[in-house]
């Protein structure tokens, strides 16, 4: 498996974004062979949702730096996450991570799944 980490993430994470997985890592205690994984799975009411979490790398992974924050995804995911940008949101009625990603063509209302066509 390639320990190469590439410069370039295809994925955008914002300031707040990064404040909250600096945050999540610390409190978890997040083990520091695992990264950051963001991708696509099948499923969802528009036909693909959004995986954020942490795991360690598998072999068909790319690994990027992000300021201090290892992140992965899966090769052939980033045909789908490539400009996206991950942003969290801290407000009275909403708090989460939100995904805005130019390659939807389609999202439903919970804005957690996409169609691209």
């Amino acid at each position: 498996m390639s320990k190469e980490i590439l410069n370039e993430c295809p994925v955008k994470l914002t300031e707040g974004a990064l404040k909250e997985v600096r945050q999540l890592i610390y409190e978890t205690e997040v083990p520091a062979e695992q990264a950051l994984r963001i991708g696509v799975k099948g499923g969802g009411c528009s036909g693909l949702s959004y995986i954020l979490g942490f795991d360690e790398k598998k072999e068909n992974d790319d690994e990027f730096l992000v300021e201090d924050i290892r992140v992965i995804v899966e090769k052939a995911h980033t045909m789908y996450l490539i400009g996206m940008e991950v942003d969290f949101l801290h407000g009275l009625n909403n708090r989460g991570f939100i995904f805005n990603n130019p390659n939807a063509t389609d999202t439903c209302g919970c804005g957690t799944s996409f169609t691209t066509e």
